[in-house]
């Protein structure tokens, strides 16, 4: 830096005696040249990125002048500093300001690259893509992580302070925490581990092991929280989460989800009859889908009765108690106008004779 102020010192040879003008005139300079480059940056390399077909260009490129002018303007300072020739503990004070300056104004563009490059990602519609709109969130906060620690370490470096003493007791501290925080740990592991890969998501209808079955709400770090039916939420931690097995009813090729509707008719029904009359209910109730089409099963000669099974799709498990609702009156109310019996249990009592009165 020294030798280009020497390179241009014939130009600014009439100001020697003036170094405060002359810190003055450079930093003016800097200011300019600063600008330009942010003109350049947001018109023609703007100009170009908006011409393309994809958008993410425009982003970068709208987060990018910032840094860009900092960093001419910080060079423009170091260089104005040159021809005053500060004693050396302000010198190195104001060189390390302006590096720290540096360090944040670029950290923050780093982040919001990231971001950037996260957000392209999470778009992707490859199933296989680890980055997914649901884990997007995770990623982005262990990059900030990583940059606040990579500049945290950087500032320090341009204040000539020694980062050994700094790292052992980070050390130290960290295992200490790791053996009093395990359990919380390993929830967050966990909480990773589901979002990364995603074995249900928000809005989802799953059931647990314990028998719980509820809507997904919220995914954390550290729990889940599910909405039963009776509108009561239970939080879950993730590391329960993770060693359970999971019933998701959400799951699948689509949301659809079916429900079935057991039927017990009488011996001596016609089957046909009964068969047609099941159809004919299911393709008559709205919320039932038209695709996959319903069906009827003959499923079992019961102790008692004909066991047939109507199997239909609803578009959504939310639903699935409300349509059953619909169904089973509906069915009951046609066999009724039909005459199709539904057995119950029937006991007969025979009495064989009357038991004697006893004289007294």
């Amino acid at each position: 830096m020294k030798d280009l102020l020497i390179s241009w010192q014939p130009a600014f040879a009439f100001l020697d005696d003036y170094p405060i003008v002359m810190a003055a005139l450079i930093f003016a300079l800097a200011v300019l040249l600063a600008n330009v480059v942010v003109w350049l940056v947001t018109r023609v390399v703007g100009y170009v990125a908006k011409r393309t077909r994809v958008q993410w260009d425009n982003k970068v490129v709208a987060v990018i002048h910032r840094p860009l002018y900092w960093t001419v303007l910080c060079m423009g300072v170091l260089l104005a500093l040159l021809p005053l020739e500060l004693p050396g503990l302000i010198a190195n004070v104001l060189r390390s300001l302006v590096a720290t300056a540096l360090v944040i104004v670029w950290s923050g563009f780093a982040v919001k690259l990231i971001r950037i490059v996260l957000q392209v990602m999470s778009q992707s519609q490859k199933k296989e893509s680890l980055v997914r709109p649901q884990t997007r969130p995770l990623f982005e906060n262990m990059a900030f992580l990583v940059v606040v620690t990579v500049a945290i370490y950087m500032i320090f470096r341009s204040w000539d302070i020694d980062m050994t003493a700094w790292l052992a007791s980070a050390g130290i501290v960290g295992i200490a925490v790791g053996f009093a925080a395990k359990d919380t740990l390993a929830n967050l592991f966990s909480g990773v581990f589901i979002l990364a890969d995603t074995p249900y998501k928000i809005g989802d209808y799953i059931v647990l092991d314990s028998g719980e079955r509820g809507k997904v709400t919220r995914i954390g770090i550290r729990s889940t929280r599910l909405q039963t039916r009776d509108d009561v939420e239970i939080t879950i931690p993730n590391a329960i989460m993770g060693n359970s097995r999971i019933i998701n009813e959400s799951g699948g090729p689509h949301e659809k989800y079916r429900i079935r509707v057991s039927v017990g008719v009488a011996y001596g029904s016609d089957i046909d009859q009964v068969k047609s009359v099941l159809m004919d209910v299911a393709l008559k109730e709205t919320q039932v889908c038209d695709k996959p089409e319903p069906r009827v099963r003959f499923c079992a000669f019961g102790a008692s009765s004909l066991d047939l099974n109507l199997l239909c799709w609803v578009e959504n498990p939310e639903v699935r108690g409300r349509v059953l609702d619909v169904l089973n009156t509906t069915i009951y109310k046609r066999f009724n106008s039909e005459g199709i019996e539904i057995p119950y249990s029937k006991q007969d009592v025979y009495i064989k004779e009357m038991p004697q009165m006893q004289r007294e």
